[in-house]
Order: C-alpha cells, then sequence, then structure tokens
C-alpha cells in the first residue's frame, strides 16, 4: 500500500479512496470517514474536497457517495481492490501483543473471495480482545471495508475443529491463507485437513 499512498499522492487518499470503493452503496459524514478510515479530520476534509472536484465522490445531504459516473471505476478497482489488500507481514504485526497467537488465519477480503464466513481467524491463549479489536480496526481503516472475524482459546478451537464445528469446517475446507500457525497446531489442523 505504501507504493500505491507514494504513486496517488497520499496513504490517507488510498485508505479513503478504498472505503468508498468498497462501500459504493453507502454514504458516509465527514466523522464516519474519519472513524473508519482512521485518517485525521484535517487531511480528510481537503480529501474529501479533491475527491469531490474529481467527481469520484459526489456530496449529498447526508454526507458523501461514491460516484458511480466515475468514469475510471474499473481502472481503481483493479489498483486499489484487486492488488494484494496487505502483506503477511503487515498483517502477523497487527497481533503481535495481544496474547499467544498460535494459528492466524485470513480469508475473505483478504483472499478475494466474497463467499467466506470470516475474514480473520484467531486462535491462542491469553488473547487480549480489545488489542484484538484494536488490530482489527487498523486492518479495516487500511483495506476500507469492516471484517468479520472470530477469535477462539487454543483449546477450545482444537475442540471444536475435533467435533467438525461447521464454523470451522467453513473456514478450514475452503479458501484461506494461513498467515502463522504453531507447531501444536499444524499436526492437529492438518490431520484434519
Amino acid at each position: 500500500m505504501e507504493i500505491l499512498g507514494k504513486l496517488l499522492g497520499s496513504q490517507a487518499r488510498i485508505k479513503i479512496m478504498r472505503l468508498f470503493l468498497l462501500n459504493k452503496d453507502q454514504s458516509f459524514t465527514t466523522k464516519e470517514v474519519e472513524k473508519r478510515s482512521r485518517v485525521k479530520t484535517a487531511l480528510i476534509r481537503s480529501e474529501l474536497k479533491l475527491l469531490s472536484a474529481v467527481n469520484f465522490i459526489k456530496k449529498k445531504t447526508a454526507g458523501y457517495s461514491f460516484n458511480p459516473a466515475f468514469k475510471y471505476i474499473k481502472e481503481f478497482e483493479g489498483l486499489l481492490i484487486s492488488a494484494d489488500t496487505l502483506n503477511e507481514q503487515a498483517i502477523a504485526d497487527s497481533f503481535k501483543k495481544v496474547g499467544r497467537v498460535k494459528l492466524l488465519v485470513v480469508s475473505g477480503v483478504f483472499i478475494k473471495n466474497k463467499d467466506s464466513r470470516v475474514d480473520l481467524l484467531i486462535v491462542g491463549d491469553k488473547l487480549n480482545k480489545s488489542k484484538i479489536e484494536e488490530g482489527v480496526r487498523r486492518l479495516e481503516a487500511e483495506i476500507g471495508a469492516e471484517m468479520v472475524y472470530g477469535i477462539f482459546e487454543t483449546k477450545e478451537f482444537v475442540y471444536r475443529l475435533n467435533m467438525y464445528d461447521k464454523l470451522i469446517r467453513d473456514i478450514m475446507d475452503f479458501p484461506h491463507k494461513v498467515i502463522l500457525e504453531s507447531k501444536e497446531l499444524s499436526t492437529l489442523s492438518l490431520k484434519k485437513r
């Protein structure tokens, strides 16, 4: 994403553009854009003004929304959405200090699969849910979309895996990418795949 930010002028612009591209049917107030993109208010105002001037977004009474008449929709979707959402190291780094993470799996928005039940699965011990939420919010701001995620203590995950729990099977049996996996879980999850 850093390269795109340099090419297109700023990381803030990329975040805001992704937010509108991934939520074409929604309107956002300036405050909502700030909350979802995690860009400072002063920057948001200038970016919204610029994006409005080039007809990427349109101003409505309820806020701003994507302009479906924007003539380069396909090109920007290819550049900002179809490109790799985030690198694996950035995802792993977002959850470094949340407890002892033993399994980190991405799906859905990260691998461009709209049929996934979750975008992120975190398994571990002594997990701090508020720190996990903070990491999720940072990732959401980067990718421009809200994520569905699951958090399991190792013992519960192993139990559910052994019981062929539908949610766990839907995650592990369908397209996904393992970002981090402990030796303890790698032997177990390989047996069940």
